[in-house]
């Protein structure tokens, strides 16, 4: 195994950027190009596997304006005048079928500066600093991955290929069909340059191929034939996963019934996959009476405190509590996902609802996801500068 690389997290701003280019993948999907003024190149820097959030002023289905924030994954290793992500039409999303229909070269749109954890830990992923980078190792790396879900893995794995003569990448992916996998051409061009070194396995759901153990959903009898079969499980020194929460727990639960050390796994979800699950109700108003039990929360936020007191009988969050005093308070998907909102607890206590973006350390650590914490303190502090 290389030496982890130590990764340092930066509070993340929006900046209006401009798309230089909108390209069709599928009928559901594109890949957007930002350009990237010379001023901000540091500001969009970036370590493949990371993601933007998009903020976009768009009509709601009455007609009104509403603001909406959507994350999505950098498909591009970092060139530093740059970052392309891929965009997949939801159904009965309004932001993703804006975007598949109306966004255009020339658009400008509120990007935010790159964030995330899900990157190799190994010095593979160092290519802002080439002086670091391990190319006398021998690792082996795995991803799963489903629909959009390739979009920070073909990053990962372009980079980890060119990085290392010695490395191996293989990538299990899941689609419905042929026409809907995306950057396709990419993938194929991939496994040209490094034949040897990428083994690519199509799993198609809604169409026959030659091989059953490729034909058909991903199941447990599936996958476990896939990882100990195809890719041998306990050969492999990383794994990325990235996908709908189904198929990730899926995986994440045949490799710890195959003893993969879990420090050994990186996973992404496009989303909990449970609408039950708490959203962060951001931006719900909340009327604070001065003679009922409250919790008295404080934050800091750019080097700057604020304060505001929050109802027991409201059951918010801290994020929407922040939100209240602070809409600069930063978040992207308030589902406890992306990590956007990450903060330290520094006096006090809460409960965190979910938590599918915060590395054990972290947590152990006092950080949380503001979007999924409760306080059970009469008093609170977080600190997002932290």
């Amino acid at each position: 195994m290389t030496e982890p690389q130590t990764s340092t997290r930066r509070r993340a701003s929006f900046h209006r950027l401009t798309v230089s280019n909108v390209r069709r993948l599928t009928k559901d999907s594109i890949e957007v190009t930002f350009a990237i003024p010379e001023a901000l190149s540091e500001e969009y820097d970036y370590v493949a596997g990371q993601y933007v959030a998009l903020r976009k002023e768009l009509p709601n289905t009455e007609g009104e304006l509403v603001e909406l924030r959507r994350s999505y994954s950098i498909c591009a290793a970092p060139t530093g005048d740059e970052i392309k992500v891929a965009i997949k039409r939801d159904l009965g999303g309004l932001f993703s079928t804006w975007a598949n229909e109306e966004l255009a070269a020339g658009d400008q749109i509120d990007v935010m500066s790159p964030a995330g954890a899900f990157i190799s830990k190994h010095k593979l992923t160092e290519i802002n600093d080439p002086s670091k980078i391990n190319t006398t190792s021998q690792d082996r790396f795995v991803a799963v991955a489903a629909g959009s879900g390739i979009t920070p893995v073909l990053a990962i794995a372009r980079t980890i290929l060119e990085a290392n003569d010695h490395s191996r990448f293989d990538l299990i992916y899941a689609n419905k069909a042929a026409m809907d996998v995306m950057f396709l051409e990419e993938l194929a061009d991939l496994k040209d340059r490094y034949p040897a070194r990428l083994a690519l396995h199509h799993v198609l759901s809604r169409e026959q191929r030659i091989s059953p153990l490729l034909s058909g959903r991903i199941d447990a009898q599936k996958l476990t034939a896939l990882l100990t079969n195809v890719v041998q499980a306990p050969t492999v020194d990383e794994w990325f996963l990235c996908g709908p929460f189904e198929l990730v727990q899926l995986v994440r639960d045949q490799l710890t019934a195959l003893e993969v050390p879990a420090d050994r796994v990186r996973f992404e979800l496009f989303s909990t996959g449970e609408p039950n699950k708490p959203q962060g109700h951001i931006g719900r108003p909340v009327i604070v009476d001065e003679n009922e039990e409250s919790y008295e929360i404080s934050f800091n936020l750019d080097g700057l405190k604020g304060e505001v007191k929050s109802p027991a009988r409201a059951n918010e969050t801290v994020l929407n509590a922040a939100l209240r005093v602070r809409p600069d308070v930063p978040f992207a998907c308030a589902g406890g996902v992306c990590g956007t909102c990450r903060a330290k607890v520094t006096c006090g206590s809460v409960t965190m609802a979910e938590n599918y973006a915060l590395e054990p350390e972290e947590v152990e650590a006092g950080y949380v996801l503001t979007c999924q914490s409760h306080p059970t303190s009469d008093k609170l502090t977080v600190d997002f500068d932290a």
